[in-house]
């Protein structure tokens, strides 16, 4: 599998996609590949304006996607896509809508078989077992947890160490905490903003300059960087 899976899209004061462009050419190599992006996640604004967003981002480093709307069927636009992008929103709108047309299973044969996969926010939620270490509101029925499963542990996207003082809600460790005790196997990984996780070769590495923090029951969290082994997630 070849797997590019971003925490966000962009940073304050930041064009769209602005930081991780360069690895997203990176990941793609130098020539055009024929890349199908899935925007079922937005909610506020139309499928063809989240595709235009991320076609303006990437025009500069010569790539493009197709949004699978554009197809009368979706799950032939799958099997010919050379590359699948999945963008960020609401996860559960995301996962109800690619539900609805059959993708989920589909998704996965094909990143499985080898063609590059890259998401961002609810985009790399949807690259783990289930859905439930998202932050977003169930804003609808999903009809299932379960999502893609090409990775083995669970993220938590735009991980927080915040706690605002005039909060008294939870915070993220807490929250994350509450779905170790419940899921004792699984790892999450608090993926913070303007870094990503890449995979290739079999080999599972954090890309960018601050650490993301691992969760596991019974364990104290680890802060990991850029420098440090995250190949034992994959196991």
């Amino acid at each position: 599998m070849r797997l590019l899976l971003l925490s966000n899209s962009t940073n304050p004061g930041e064009a769209y996609l602005g930081y991780p462009k360069n690895n997203i050419k990176q990941f793609l190599g130098d020539k055009p590949v024929k890349a199908v992006f899935i925007p079922y996640a937005v909610v506020t604004f139309s499928y063809d304006e989240y595709e235009r967003r991320v076609n303006d981002a990437l025009a500069e480093i010569g790539h493009s996607v197709t949004g699978i709307h554009h197809f009368d069927d979706p799950k032939q636009a799958i099997k010919d896509a050379e590359a699948i992008v999945i963008g960020g929103g609401n996860t559960w709108k995301l996962v109800r809508t690619m539900r609805d047309n059959g993708l989920i299973e589909l998704i996965g044969e094909k990143v499985k078989a080898g063609i590059p996969y890259i998401g961002w926010s609810a985009g790399s939620n949807v690259a783990c077992p289930t859905l439930r270490t998202t932050n977003d509101m169930p804003i609808i029925d999903p009809k299932g947890f379960e999502t893609i499963n090409l990775v083995p542990f669970q993220l938590n996207p735009h991980y927080l160490d915040d706690h605002p003082s005039n909060h008294g809600g939870e915070t993220r460790e807490v929250r994350i905490n509450e779905f170790t005790t419940q899921n004792q196997d699984t790892y999450v990984v608090g993926l913070r903003e303007a870094t990503m996780l890449h995979y290739e070769d079999g080999k599972l590495e954090l890309i960018g300059d601050r650490t993301a923090r691992i969760f596991k029951y019974g364990e104290e969290p680890k802060e990991l960087s850029n420098k440090d082994d995250f190949n034992f997630l994959m196991k």
